[in-house]
C-alpha cells in the first residue's frame, strides 16, 4: 500500500533522532552497490517536499502508475530534501528525490532525471505571471512591467546560486539587476514612475520563486518607485490571495501541471499575463553515480 510519511519523520531523521537507516541520506550503510536492489539500497523511500506541492501529487501518482506499492513517498520540505541529498551525495550513497528545474542543486551536483515513459509527471512546464483583477487600473506601470517580465533558467540560476552561497535574496537580486541592465530596460521602457505606491507580491518558498520574486521587487522599487511587500505563503494561499485581492501579483504560477488545480479554481478571478520562464521540468532525480535510468527500474 502506498504510504506518505509526515514532515515530523523527515525532520527527526535529519536531526538524527531516529538514527541510522530511515533515509538513504541518513543511513549508516557503507556501500551503495553490491547485490542489493535499488529499492533495498534506499529502503524503498523517495524523499519529497511540502505535502501541498503539485510535484508530490505527481510523485504519488508515479508510484501507482509504475506499480510501486512497496515504496514510500516522504513528505518534508524543499530544505529538508536538499539536506538529505547533500548528505547522501557527499557520502556517495544512493538517494531518490523529487526534483525540478530550474533548481540550484543541478549546478552543485551531478544529477539526472529518471526517465518517465508513462508520463506520470506530465509535460515540461512553464512559469507564468498572474495578477489580481484591476491591477492595470490601479498600478498601470507595475502591470506593464509584470506583463513584460521574462527571463531564462540561466538568469534564475545566477540568483539562486548566489543565495545558496550565502547572499541575502535582496542582495543577489540587486546584483543581478545591476549586471543585466539591458534586459531590465526592456521590462521598464517608457513606463512612468509610480512613486509612493505599494504592491504585494505573493510567492512560495522555493529557491526558484524566491529568486524571481526578489528580482521583480528590486525592479519595481529601483525603476518604478513602487514599494513591494513580500508575502511568503504556501501554494494554495498564494493563489487564493491574488484571487481575492489580498495580494496583487505572483510570478510563481507553475503550469500546466503543478498549479493546474488552483488555476481551475480561481481562473475567473485572476488575470494571466503569460509566461515569464520556459524550460522547467519535474520528476524523480538521482545522482549520476547511481546505475539507474528509469522509474521502471524501481520495480
Amino acid at each position: 500500500m502506498l504510504t506518505v510519511l509526515s514532515r515530523k519523520w523527515m525532520t527527526a531523521c535529519l536531526a538524527g533522532v531516529l538514527g541510522a537507516g530511515l533515509l538513504a541520506g541518513c543511513s549508516d550503510n557503507s556501500s551503495a552497490s553490491g547485490d542489493k536492489s535499488i529499492g533495498d539500497q534506499v529502503q524503498h523511500q523517495i524523499i519529497g517536499i511540502d505535502p501541498g506541492a503539485g510535484i508530490m501529487k505527481q510523485a504519488a501518482q508515479s508510484l501507482k502508475d509504475y506499480e510501486l506499492a512497496d515504496w514510500t513517498l516522504m513528505e518534508g520540505s524543499g530544505a529538508a530534501m536538499a539536506v538529505a541529498l547533500d548528505k547522501a551525495y557527499k557520502d556517495k550513497k544512493p538517494i531518490i528525490v523529487t526534483g525540478w528545474t530550474p533548481h540550484w542543486m543541478f549546478a552543485k551536483y551531478e544529477l539526472k532525471y529518471l526517465e518517465d515513459p508513462k508520463g506520470s509527471f506530465g509535460q515540461d512546464e512553464e512559469i507564468r505571471t498572474v495578477v489580481r483583477k484591476g491591477l492595470k487600473d490601479t498600478h498601470p506601470s507595475a502591470h506593464a512591467m509584470l506583463d513584460r517580465f521574462e527571463w531564462t533558467p540561466e538568469d534564475m540560476a545566477v540568483v539562486m546560486s548566489a543565495i545558496v552561497d550565502g547572499k541575502k535574496p535582496e542582495e543577489a537580486a540587486a546584483d543581478w539587476v545591476k549586471n543585466n541592465t539591458a534586459k531590465v530596460d526592456e521590462w521598464t521602457k517608457d513606463l512612468a514612475k509610480e512613486d509612493g505606491k505599494k504592491l504585494k507580491l505573493a510567492y512560495v518558498a522555493w529557491d526558484s520563486e524566491i529568486a524571481s520574486t526578489y528580482v521583480v521587487r528590486q525592479v519595481l522599487d529601483e525603476r518604478l518607485g513602487i514599494k513591494a511587500e513580500m508575502l511568503q505563503v504556501e501554494a494554495g494561499p498564494m493563489w487564493a490571495g491574488v484571487a481575492d485581492g489580498s495580494a496583487d501579483a505572483m510570478v510563481a504560477a507553475w503550469l500546466p501541471t503543478t498549479h493546474q488545480d488552483y488555476l481551475d479554481k480561481y481562473k475567473d478571478k485572476l488575470e494571466d499575463l503569460g509566461v515569464n520562464l520556459k524550460g522547467t521540468k519535474l520528476g524523480l532525480v538521482v545522482p549520476e553515480y547511481m546505475e539507474i535510468s528509469s522509474i521502471e527500474d524501481l520495480k
